[in-house]
């Protein structure tokens, strides 16, 4: 099963494998205690209107998951119960920067950025949150996710307010081939939560939500994060040069 734009329009009728990988041991976070998460509204070609997350980087970029595919987006700031619309930014995205090797068939370089359309307002429930820089090759320690997809089994609405959850990351050799963090076990994001971020113990973003599946070992269901610190002279670069536009 993966985790995507589209598929969370596909989810209100369907599941695959028969059931929806969703934030079990997850709760509801502190209101506003994570002012840089952005909630995206996916517009399809066929007028379809999906969710994913994403998180912001600074007045003018949002960072996501390139498997978060649609035509356009508007990015909701300052959100933790849908439902509040008086506290909610509500920008338009005028500028998508897909990374240019993703790959739709195995989710490798799962990372994209979009330009808001407006500068995004800094106050209280709206910051950006730092990038984590080169690694030493070891795991990050303490980390979090947290979104507004499905929290239940069997459940396929979206949360109402934002939700958070433990995971804990795993030596993966195959993963770390790829570019990948991976987690397993019953704690993680939902069907609507790709282009989430995965927050480790300093705070930072380390990973991108990008897909859920079984393990080719033993058959577990893991969750993939695109590691941000291979990618940051790519986010420099589309930053540096597709801020000026």
């Amino acid at each position: 099963m993966f985790i995507h734009c589209e598929l969370v329009i596909l989810i209100l009728a369907m599941t695959l494998d028969g059931q929806v990988h969703a934030i079990y041991g997850g709760h509801e976070a502190v209101p506003h205690s994570r002012p840089y998460m952005v909630l995206l509204e996916c517009h399809t070609e066929h007028g379809h209107k999906g969710h994913c997350g994403g998180f912001l980087l600074n007045e003018d970029f949002v960072m996501t998951a390139a498997s978060c595919q649609a035509k356009s987006y508007t990015a909701l700031l300052g959100v933790h119960d849908v439902h509040r619309n008086n506290e909610i930014q509500r920008i338009s995205v005028k500028g998508i920067f897909p990374h240019e090797y993703y790959d739709t068939t195995d989710y490798q370089n799962d990372i994209m950025l979009l330009k808001l359309s407006s500068k995004a307002q800094f106050k209280e429930h709206v910051r950006p949150i730092r990038l984590a820089g080169g690694d030493d090759g070891s795991l990050p320690k303490s980390c979090k996710v947290s979104g507004w997809g499905t929290s239940y089994r069997n459940n396929y609405h979206m949360s109402p307010v934002l939700m958070e959850a433990n995971v804990t990351l795993t030596e993966n050799e195959q993963c770390a081939k790829e570019n990948f963090y991976c987690s397993e076990g019953k704690t993680g994001p939902g069907d609507g939560d790709g282009g989430v971020p995965l927050v480790c113990e300093d705070g930072k973003a380390y990973g991108v939500m990008s897909s859920s599946g079984k393990s080719n070992l033993d058959g577990a269901d893991i969750d993939r994060y695109t590691r941000i610190p291979d990618y940051r002279k790519w986010i420099n670069l589309i930053m540096g040069h597709c801020g000026k536009l």
